[in-house]
């Protein structure tokens, strides 16, 4: 029997590392993809919204991830049932919806996601999630193997983060630090108090709720400060933030000019 299960959602209910410790792929590269995979890193995040990465790039980043310890997560481009679909089809099991607002959104994520009779998922017997057809049980077993994140990235949403969470089929939340700032009108500040506490708040929330809930920081001391808040699983930057932060510190050691890049800074 071919295998087909989800790792990172068993993580997600409590198994495996605690917490998950993840990046960004902002590079669109599968060779960067798999040397991050080799790195440590449990799980990887394919950003689809921000990086101009098309489902046939994703095929290959998720071929590349495959081959390494660590975990895909795709960020999808938009609460969308057709690209939903497709990612899926693609070989991607866990599913990161931004931008979700209310529990109708969360809502329709789930559904995009699922096979009737839970969702409206279009059903294919060949493709890459089904191992092209040889993992005979997929269409069985593809509704509890699929794990569905939705971004909260608003004062409003977290605000109804109660009603979001209560949503069968969210299997975690996901606090968006730089949207919220931005939001919140500290645009590139989310070290700002006023951030921090709702950020704060969402995790306690998150948790009364019964939901594992996730974030990104920009460096190890802000994700060490969202795992003190009770953060579940958290991302530390980027594979194109690391690969330039590190160039910006070798370049100004070699010519005496240190560049300092501020601690807060969206880096993702």
């Amino acid at each position: 029997m071919i295998d087909i299960e989800n790792r990172f959602k068993r993580w997600l209910q409590g198994a495996g590392p605690k917490p998950p410790l993840g990046t960004w792929l902002m590079a669109a590269a599968p060779a960067t993809a798999e040397a991050m995979g080799y790195t440590g890193f449990d799980f990887l995040v394919v950003d689809m919204e921000h990086v101009p990465i098309e489902v046939a790039d994703l095929a290959h980043i998720l071929r590349a991830i495959g081959c390494t310890p660590a975990e895909a997560v795709v960020r999808m481009a938009w609460n969308d049932q057709i690209l939903i679909k497709r990612v899926l089809d693609a070989g991607a099991q866990t599913i990161m919806v931004p931008f979700v607002q209310n529990a109708e959104e969360a809502r329709q994520a789930v559904a995009f996601a699922k096979y009737p009779p839970h969702g409206v998922r279009g059903v294919a017997a060949v493709h890459r999630s089904s191992r092209f057809g040889r993992a005979s049980d997929y269409l069985k077993r593809a509704n509890d193997e699929v794990a569905v994140i939705v971004q909260l990235e608003t004062p409003e949403a977290i605000e109804r983060l109660p009603e979001i969470a209560a949503v069968p089929g969210v299997d975690a939340l996901f606090v968006g630090p730089g949207d919220l700032s931005a939001a919140m009108g500290y645009i590139g500040n989310i070290a700002h108090p006023e951030v921090q506490a709702l950020i704060a708040k969402a995790a306690k929330d998150s948790h009364a709720a019964g939901k594992p809930v996730g974030i990104v920081g920009p460096n190890p001391e802000m994700v060490r400060r969202f795992i003190d808040y009770g953060y579940d699983f958290a991302a530390i930057a980027s594979d194109i933030a690391m690969m330039t932060g590190r160039a910006t510190d070798w370049l100004g050691a070699l010519r005496d000019q240190p560049v300092q890049v501020a601690p807060a800074a969206a880096a993702y």
